[in-house]
């Protein structure tokens, strides 16, 4: 569990006009640290490296980790030899201790930004870690970020969360990038850093801004949404990477799964803002107003009428941090040169298996067991990783079911019982099949009562039911009242989608 964590701020907390320029000062000229390193960080660094040296990045691995342990021997022999010295001189801040590589605490004394970059299986006992050292260093004013992006899990009270939600002071910083494109000299990439303080945002991303003139990074504050889209974003990728191998003689369906992809994926994480403890903070609590760190308006939120009354449901501000919605959109995308991302590759393996074997895979042991031996490690498979959790997440943030519709799909597809799994496979792979699951799984019951009242509309309940629905003055009868389909419409009649949107609604309600 985490540790009660107050403060995480370049500042010492309230602002003061004491030694404030002395700070900002400080912050603008320091460093920022990577803890724990993998193929994001190492990546980052040999951009910076290649760019103008890396004079800004100290790196520290975590024990046992080697710098380029993350990279194929394929990447390290086209790798040049001087950029690679460059990267180990960032991992090694004091070449007189025998050259042993940074630790985090290394990182806490010498940088102003310290960003843990280790997975789920890590995250949680690192940022204890860091805010222990910290306050044992009298660092206090080191501010602390994580990259991580799966949904992290508490055994002991069996629950699955956003972890910027479970701590919304911890910073949040997310870029896109391909599989090895960091190292491409003439690519360019965005990327934001978000934190719920508009200041501490602004001067981390000025910091981050300064290691690369190819990586351009802004400012936000919507860390909980950011890393929430992150995690569901990896678990998109897998189904985005089976859409491109699987159906890529079907171009009509293509461009239908991706766009649902990406906007339930925004749908999603703006159910999850509505949660958040903090956040009339984000919008009333600022230096100031949050339209001065890029956003084109101060809040977009969405309502609907409930009793009479219109109630706000979802927060969709973050969706103006346009690298985060590239992001997304980057990571569904097959790219006309390299690889695509890991999660992507996860997809494409899928497909090819589901092809070889005709059947969805028997678990997740068996989905993982074929990435690793298509060449993809277990640790760079965050979207597995956070689809083991999905019916978690869908419950504590409350997410409706037809707004998840394309995730729910591929969580059955991997986790379901085997009795079910046929038409899973078949909703999957037939064309025709997926059509119509992208249509009507999006419905809302709202919808559902009018489709099903209209299909059956020689039923005098039916006819009733819209009769009344049209002629209520106050609009209320629609949404007090329910229709019993179930007698209407014979189970073993049913398309085969809409089976199987009965089971997901079943299984994960």
């Amino acid at each position: 569990m985490l540790e009660k964590i107050l403060s995480n701020s370049f500042f010492a907390e309230p602002y003061s006009s004491e030694k404030l320029e002395i700070r900002i000062r400080e912050v603008l000229n320091g460093k920022i640290g990577f803890y724990s390193v993998g193929l994001y960080p190492a990546s980052l660094a040999y951009n910076c490296a290649l760019h103008n040296g890396g004079l800004n990045i100290l790196l520290a691995p975590r024990d046992g980790r080697q710098i380029f342990g993350a990279f194929s021997d394929t990447d390290l022999s086209e790798m040049d030899k001087g950029i690679k010295n460059k990267i180990e001189s960032m991992a090694i801040s004091n070449p007189n201790k025998s050259e042993r590589y940074n630790t985090l605490q290394d990182l806490i004394l010498n940088c102003e930004l310290v960003i843990l970059s280790a997975n789920s299986k890590h995250i949680i006992n690192d940022v204890n870690l860091a805010f222990r050292l910290r306050q044992e260093l009298n660092r206090e004013n080191v501010l602390i970020a994580c990259l991580v992006g799966s949904f992290c899990h508490d055994y002991n009270l069996n629950e699955s969360f956003v972890l910027c939600e479970k701590f919304n002071k911890l910073a949040f910083f997310s870029g896109f990038h391909r599989h090895g494109a960091l190292r491409n000299p003439l690519d360019s990439f965005t990327a934001n850093f978000c934190h719920p303080d508009a200041m501490n945002a602004i001067l981390g991303a000025k910091l981050l801004n300064k290691i690369s003139p190819n990586i351009q990074v802004s400012a936000g504050i919507h860390n909980v949404e950011g890393q929430y889209i992150k995690a569901a974003k990896n678990i998109s990728s897998i189904l985005a990477g089976f859409g491109h191998t699987f159906h890529k003689n079907n171009p009509g369906l293509l461009p239908n799964l991706l766009t649902l992809l990406l906007d339930q994926c925004l749908d999603q994480a703006a159910y999850v803002s509505m949660s958040r403890s903090d956040r009339e903070d984000l919008y009333t609590k600022q230096p100031f107003p949050i339209t001065e760190l890029g956003y084109s308006v101060q809040s977009i939120e969405a309502s609907y009428l409930k009793d009479g009354d219109l109630v706000q449901v979802r927060d969709h501000t973050f969706s103006q941090l346009t690298a985060m919605v590239a992001d997304v959109r980057g990571s569904m995308m097959l790219p006309v040169s390299g690889k695509p991302t890991r999660n992507f590759q996860a997809g494409e393996v899928l497909a090819e298996k589901m092809i070889q074997h005709k059947r969805c895979p028997k678990g997740v042991n068996e989905f993982i067991e074929w990435c690793e031996r298509s060449g993809l490690k277990r640790g760079a498979l965050e979207g597995i990783n956070s689809l083991k959790y999905w019916p978690y997440i869908l419950r504590k943030y409350s997410i409706p079911i037809n707004n998840a519709s394309m995730i729910n799909l591929l969580y059955m597809c991997i986790m379901a019982p085997d009795e079910i799994k046929k038409d899973i496979y078949n909703v999957m792979t037939i064309s025709r099949e997926m059509a119509n699951y992208c249509q009507e799984s999006v419905k809302s019951c709202q919808s559902k009562k009018i489709s099903y009242a209209l299909n059956n509309f020689h039923l005098n309940t039916s006819i009733d039911f819209l009769t009344k629905s049209l002629t209520d003055q106050d609009r209320l009868f629609f949404e007090a009242n329910e229709i019993d389909f179930d007698n209407k419409l014979e189970s073993e009649g049913k398309p085969i989608y809409n089976k199987v949107i009965d089971y997901i609604e079943k299984y994960l309600i």
